[in-house]
């Protein structure tokens, strides 16, 4: 399973230093602000003012095909950076060739296209030091460029060749497959990648696009016709949203881009749509261990959860991070590692999105004889959470980690497009972040309180643990009725 988009509260990337140093220096300012009480007083009584900033807003424009182009200029350094987002991905695979839409845009990359043979590629972008990408993911397809403003026509003839007209090479066809076999024969090498696919195919199913997942056969299946033809019906410019930020003038960048795209008609474009799991199977809860040679157990717990636009995405959020997300100050980091000694790696996460349900789930490592006592610690802190109000003091840090960190995510051009770009394709408002900053600034304890007891269920968990089978199936028995999970040999 490759390219789940997720999005929560956090911030996401930091970009070119020139946008970085203004979040710096802002940040810095604020810092001298309060200089005079660090030297008077406890640092830890410290107060800051939320950091201000108001990011440039890029233009928008519509080519006649319909491709979307924001446009950002940016002189500081001589370097373009180009980024399409296209509405295609894995959602799409048929069921017997899970894989095709990962394949092929591995291979939109490294195939050749537009004329150019796959070696003329690799060379061309070594000799002026470019760099492109493709890949394919669940719910969306990307493709960047990566140049000095002085090889943009070079650099843009190859990214667009590429995008629009792959050759799939098949000897760079067959390369792929058998990397993608090779992963898969690793698969089960990892218990905390084992961990966290049975979760996710215990929460949707195992056939949900969501969690779903390719195999030898599945990908042996697949011919190079198939991405000839997965290309050609899901791949269209008014499927296309283009970001380009750098060291360019915009007028002379329109004419470049109707130049390679242009010519490229319109296509019919696959709505993104992933079914919800039914409630009666999101409502079950379940304890399932998967037997596996390791010194500790891997444990993850939890159920699906709302959506990223649900009016109640802020306080949840909001709640997690006391609950579990922000690590050193979060209640359950504190209880299960700081005080009991339980687990090195532990925490919760609210992983969200506008096009299938989200996840919810506390996470560990811990020894085989502490996993009980683990467990438990989680459905204490659980409860507690639907049951009392959060402190003064934790909210107002949680608000205060949110606010002031705002800032970087908006911290350079690229990254200002790239949030747009993605606000654009989920169907959100271009001023959706302000928004939750501003649900942030006026949320209060009872807002949190009646999320976390509308949406953390401690009834729904649904809790799998990767270990030791001759004794982790009578630690787990006291949560409920315990399955194994037998994993399938891979090769």
């Amino acid at each position: 399973m490759m390219g789940v988009r997720r999005k929560g509260l956090g911030v996401r990337g930091v970009g070119t230093l020139g946008f970085f140093g203004i979040a710096i220096v802002l940040l810095a300012s604020v810092v001298a602000g309060c200089a005079g009480e660090l030297a008077l007083g406890d640092p830890r009584t410290m107060t800051f003012k939320p950091v201000e900033f108001s990011p440039p807003d890029p233009e928008r424009i519509v080519l006649d095909n319909g491709m979307v182009v924001y446009l950002l200029e940016d002189h500081e350094l001589p370097l373009i950076t180009m980024t399409a987002t296209m509405r295609t991905g894995s959602w799409l695979d048929p069921a017997d060739k899970i894989g095709l839409a990962a394949l092929t845009g591995s291979v939109m990359r490294t195939g050749g296209g537009g004329g150019f043979s796959a070696e003329e590629v690799d060379e061309a972008l070594e000799q002026f030091a470019g760099d492109v990408s493709i890949g394919i993911g669940r719910q969306s397809g990307s493709a960047s460029l990566d140049v000095l403003s002085k090889d943009l026509k070079r650099g843009l003839q190859i990214f667009a060749a590429l995008v629009r007209t792959p050759a799939f090479e098949p000897a760079r066809l067959e390369l792929a497959k058998l990397q993608a076999i090779e992963g898969i024969r690793r698969r089960q090498d990892n218990p905390g990648s084992i961990v966290s696919r049975e979760f996710i195919k215990l929460l949707y199913g195992a056939e949900h696009p969501t969690a779903r997942e390719s195999t030898i056969d599945s990908v042996r299946r697949i011919t190079r016709d198939d991405l000839v033809a997965f290309h050609r019906n899901t791949i269209h410019p008014n499927g296309i949203i283009l970001g380009v930020t750098g060291d360019f003038k915009k007028e002379e960048m329109l004419a470049s881009l109707r130049e390679v795209f242009g010519d490229w008609k319109k296509g019919a474009i696959p709505e993104l749509k992933i079914a919800d799991v039914p409630e009666r199977d999101a409502e079950k809860p379940a304890v399932r261990f998967v037997d596996k040679d390791t010194t500790q157990t891997h444990l993850r717990v939890g159920h699906l959860s709302i959506k990223e636009n649900d009016p109640d995405y802020v306080p949840l959020a909001i709640a997690n991070d006391i609950l579990g997300g922000s690590s050193f100050r979060s209640r359950i980091f504190n209880d299960v590692r700081t005080k009991l000694g339980l687990a090195y790696s532990v925490g919760s996460r609210l992983n969200t999105g506008v096009h299938d349900q989200g996840i919810w789930l506390v996470r560990a490592e811990t020894k085989l004889a502490s996993t009980q006592e683990v467990i438990e610690r989680f459905l204490v802190n659980i409860e507690r959470m639907r049951s009392e109000p959060v402190s003064d003091v934790e909210l107002a840090e949680a608000k205060d980690a949110y606010i002031n960190s705002f800032i970087f995510s908006f911290s350079s051009p690229s990254v200002i497009v790239s949030r747009l770009i993605e606000l654009e394709y989920d169907g959100l408002p271009k001023d959706f972040l302000q928004q939750l900053r501003d649900k942030v600034v006026k949320l209060t304890k009872e807002d949190i309180l009646a999320a976390a007891k509308k949406h953390l269920h401690p009834d729904r968990l649904k809790i799998v643990a990767v270990g030791s089978g001759k004794t982790l199936p009578a630690v787990l028995s006291t949560f409920g009725e315990v399955k194994e999970i037998k994993l399938s040999p891979e090769g």
